[in-house]
């Protein structure tokens, strides 16, 4: 229970003071975006947790599916659609199963920075810069990639992360679920910061098809999914806005998910006025507009 010193001790102000997301036009003919993100933390989404869990083996093969079968069925099901994709990647993913991170680049798909081994950011953690910077050298010593984009895992963020990622480079983040358009970032220190790209929290697949062995969560029917994310992609087709994935090889690379997947990405490019496409291309089309209005 929280005393009255550190409810005193909350700001009385915005947790995010950035702009309002300014109305950016999209890419003739489009009228809204979906940015098709997935992330893809293998086993460490549970090493994460607790690192005994690298002894757990049964526990560590509900992560080893993404190499095994996740990735490669969600890869072959973005080439039927003719769909190109942002990957989230881990850097210890990177460097546990090179043949998988290698597969995702060699068919085009952009890649992100997604931590090196998927620690939840708290403030005042020692390890936030050593955990960039291990990510940022797997990229590139396994893939030659240098990312513009960032996903914080388990969506968390602080201050200091949002300064750092500033001083490395990344050009846009995707993780804040404040928002239905792309905004620039304000730091503390009233500096800009990166673009972010909003996450749309009905697409996270993990809240809605994944429960482990002693989780009390059950597994919603494609049925109901379906439903709640069709309906969220055509209001914001009314609104003229964008929705962002955050899917999981280990969830919606599992065949139930996948059907799933296929039968709503079938619809979504169905709908003429979406554009589909990566988190570099949205923010190469804010940052063309933002220094247009310059």
């Amino acid at each position: 229970m929280l005393d009255s010193k550190a409810l005193q001790s909350i700001p009385l102000v915005p947790a995010n003071t950035a702009d309002p997301a300014p109305e950016y036009p999209w890419p003739k003919p489009y009228n809204s975006a979906m940015f098709l993100s997935f992330d893809v933390d293998a086993e460490s989404a549970w090493t994460s947790k607790d690192a005994v869990h690298a002894q757990r083996l049964i526990t560590m093969s509900y992560g080893g599916y993404e190499a095994r079968v996740g990735t490669p069925k969600l890869l072959e099901l973005l080439d039927q659609l003719d769909l190109k994709a942002t990957f989230f990647v881990t850097g210890w993913s990177v460097d546990a199963h090179p043949a998988m991170a290698e597969s995702i680049l060699k068919a085009g798909h952009e890649i992100g920075h997604h931590g090196y081994h998927h620690l939840l950011p708290d403030p005042g953690d020692p390890w936030i810069e050593e955990e960039l910077e291990r990510g940022f050298e797997a990229l590139k010593r396994r893939l030659g990639v240098k990312p513009t984009g960032y996903r914080a895992p388990y969506g968390e963020f602080t201050e200091e992360l949002r300064v750092a990622l500033v001083r490395h480079g990344i050009v846009y983040t995707s993780s804040f679920r404040d928002d239905v358009r792309p905004y620039r970032h304000r730091l503390a220190d009233g500096k800009p910061g990166t673009i972010e790209l909003p996450v749309t929290a009905s697409y996270d697949d993990w809240m809605h098809g994944l429960s482990a062995r002693f989780s009390p969560r059950s597994i919603f029917p494609k049925e109901h999914v379906l439903s709640m994310w069709k309906d969220e992609l055509d209001e914001v087709r009314d609104w003229g806005a964008m929705v962002t994935t955050v899917l999981h090889p280990q969830c919606s690379g599992r065949p139930m998910r996948l059907r799933l997947l296929r039968e709503f990405l079938t619809y979504a490019k169905s709908c003429p006025d979406v554009w589909i496409t990566t988190g570099e291309k949205i923010a190469e089309n804010f940052l063309r507009h933002e220094a247009g209005n310059r």
